[in-house]
């Protein structure tokens, strides 16, 4: 996404919105696709890398594209109703995940070669939309502004008047003709002039838009610290067996947080059990079977199996850490994914964490798009970015799973101003002839942040939560003191 960005951003400012819209999306559509019917890990993550690379140009495009046919006294509202669908998107990504993926029996395979599982549904589904896009753009007029930028004024004024004429027939005057007959473009350069003397120079907007983007680090970083949490209450409920011995027994029960240290197995019969988060260590399997057997979170570290059968095990190579095999056979084993959302209860949060904090974003996008040309993007972001701020110090206080997800919706439903704003004041800020291309460039650098961000918070997490919410705290209050130095656009034309 951070090179497409870029890349696609500077197209569109060469060969139009909506080619460069159709090209990416066309990009992102077949991949996205392609990748929910590929075999391989690594095939799966070249095919997400190049739909990534294909959607990274969609919001600098699709947001020049957008602001080059709104009125300026409504440029503001609009923009953030279009801020609106990617929460839309994010409810419509998790409700299919609960839909889909857990449907197992929709699953079928072709020998061992190939397998498709619900989860290659819910693939198909999310790239929908972005079919859906590419179908409605073929119907769309390219960007009368960019028309007008590259010296095509007939087909400008043609698409100016179809403009016209369909709002005159919403607005039930059919009659009303356009009359306009002469189009003036903004001088480029006197603006320029009027806004790097208003301290909106090109460092200082990267440096504002850098800064609040290091935020969504910390949006990525809050399922992470759930958790955590469910870790330590995981440490509270785990049942610790040491140094003891067991011989000629049968097991066909679920066994769930425990950890089994020098023990030793002999004669074992573990049938049709269920592994959930059992770890075993320095332990001895002796003429043991395992037969009919799933598991989860389950490990086997520095172990040893003497003459011990496995017979319809999902137990994979990577399960077996640092342990020792004499005169041991596996058959029918398994492959692929055998865990079942009642099997792993913490995929669920995955998408129930996901689905609340985007939902958190209805409130805060409403009333930024009913405030935005009132009260002015600039006092917007400074607002909401300092409110954020205050609302993220006090997850240092979050003790709880549910805590700490309500301050995820307080943090997501206070942030959406920010960058409804942010998007709105870039769009705004420079000239047709660069805005995709100035657009892509920061995006691409919003991109980096949220890649650093999130690597500071995933190395920190684990450590302590201090330091990652006082940094996350202090970037979001300065970022938004510096954005309040940068020129108010309201009422300016689209240069």
């Amino acid at each position: 996404m951070m090179v497409g960005a870029f890349f696609w951003g500077g197209l569109a400012d060469k060969v139009g919105r909506k080619q460069s819209l159709l090209i990416c999306m066309s990009v992102n559509g077949f991949f996205a696709f392609l990748s929910s019917f590929v075999q391989g890990y690594g095939f799966f993550l070249f095919c997400r890398l190049l739909s990534g690379f294909g959607i990274g140009g969609a919001i600098p495009t699709v947001f020049s594209y957008f602001a080059e046919v709104l009125a300026r006294e409504k440029r503001g509202e609009h923009l953030s109703w279009l801020c609106m669908f990617w929460m839309i998107g994010g409810i419509y990504a998790s409700a299919m995940a609960w839909a889909i993926i857990p449907h197992y029996g929709w699953s079928f395979s072709m020998g061992s070669a190939y397998q498709f599982h619900s989860w290659r549904v819910f693939v198909i589904v999310c790239a929908l939309p972005c079919v859906s896009s590419v179908v409605a753009l073929t119907f769309m007029p390219e960007s009368p502004r960019f028309l007008l930028e590259v010296g095509k004024h007939d087909e400008a004024w043609m698409i100016l008047k179809l403009i016209h004429d369909t709002n005159m027939r919403a607005r039930g005057q059919p009659e009303k003709v356009f009359t306009v007959n002469k189009i003036k473009t903004p001088k480029q350069i006197d603006e320029l002039i009027e806004i790097e003397s208003d301290t909106g120079t090109w460092y200082r907007r990267c440096f504002v838009r850098i800064r609040t983007e290091l935020y969504y680090g910390l949006s990525v970083w809050f399922p992470d610290v759930i958790k955590h949490l469910q870790s330590d209450e995981y440490a509270l409920l785990t049942r610790n067996v040491q140094r003891d011995k067991y011989a000629n027994f049968s097991i066909n029960f679920t066994m769930e947080n425990q950890i089994h240290t020098g023990m030793e197995y002999d004669n074992g019969r573990f049938l049709g059990v269920k592994f959930k988060s059992v770890t075993f260590k320095d332990s001895v399997f002796k003429s043991c079977t395992f037969e009919d057997v799933t598991s989860v979170n389950t490990y086997f570290k520095n172990c040893t199996f003497i003459d011990t059968v496995f017979d319809n095990t999902d137990f994979e190579p990577y399960k077996f850490i640092d342990s020792e095999f004499q005169n041991c056979s596996f058959f029918h084993n398994k492959t692929g994914c055998q865990i079942t959302f009642d099997d792993d209860y913490s995929a669920y949060w995955i998408y129930f964490v996901n689905f609340l904090g985007t939902l958190a974003v209805l409130p805060g996008n409403i009333v930024s798009a009913l405030l935005m040309d009132r009260i002015g993007r600039l006092t917007m972001l400074g607002g909401s970015m300092v409110l954020s701020g205050i609302s993220c110090f006090f997850l240092w206080f979050g003790t709880s799973e549910s805590m700490m997800i309500g301050m995820l919706c307080l943090y997501n439903g206070l942030t959406i101003s920010a960058w409804n704003s942010l998007d709105v004041v870039t769009v705004e800020l420079y000239p047709t002839d660069r805005r995709a291309t100035g657009f892509g460039f920061l995006n691409a650098l919003c991109k980096a942040a949220t890649v650093l961000g999130n690597l500071i918070f995933g190395s920190l997490v684990g450590i302590t939560k201090a330091i990652p919410i006082l940094l996350a705290s202090t970037v979001l209050v300065c970022g938004g003191l510096v954005g309040l130095r940068l020129p108010d656009t309201r009422t300016q034309v689209l240069m």
